[in-house]
């Protein structure tokens, strides 16, 4: 059922997270919202929806979606313990966003240090040939990179190259 909402980029689960409310179709036969997706659902089969929001902080949304064949499924009951599992849920979901969001600046830095090295090294040939400053070099690498329309990373990687280094230099850290 999700798949379908997905389709249809709105409903009352992809609702529940952006909004973070818990949203409770008792009868689609009866709700007015999200038309064509409900009767989707109803086509197959899906007469009750409860959707309860994780709180996952920041800007990571997600919901608890439960689906039920019976309309009036969901009871208060239901919805104060699909509530509290989606709180607990939450818990260990933060903790996986936040270990998610710290691999990538992990790996953006490794990305960045090794596009870094070959930037450094070309300019240390740049002011070899020229007999030019850190600066100038830069400078000069910069400007080259955006007249030949090409990233400064990859203009570093031939100018290197051309000095009769390796065509990749290498960058030396442990992973």
């Amino acid at each position: 059922m999700d798949e379908v909402q997905y389709k249809f980029d709105d409903g009352p689960c992809l609702s529940a997270a952006r909004n973070q409310t818990t949203v409770h179709v008792a009868d689609v036969n009866q709700e007015e919202h999200w038309a064509d997706y409900i009767g989707a659902v109803a086509d197959r089969g899906m007469q009750s929806i409860l959707a309860v929001p994780f709180d996952l902080m920041g800007d990571a949304k997600a919901a608890l979606n439960l689906y039920a064949d019976r309309a009036h499924k969901f009871t208060d009951e239901t919805v104060e313990r699909a509530a509290a599992y989606a709180a607990e849920a939450a818990r260990s979901l933060r903790l996986a966003v936040r270990i998610a969001h710290h691999s990538e600046i992990a790996e953006d830095l490794r990305t960045a240090m090794e596009s870094r090295t070959a930037i450094d090294i070309a300019i240390g040939v740049i002011m070899c040939q020229s007999r030019c400053s850190q600066t100038e070099a830069f400078e000069f690498l910069k400007k080259a990179s955006s007249h030949r329309n090409i990233k400064l990373r990859e203009l570093a990687v031939q100018i290197v190259a051309s000095a009769g280094q390796a065509a990749e230099p290498t960058t030396h850290f442990d992973r």
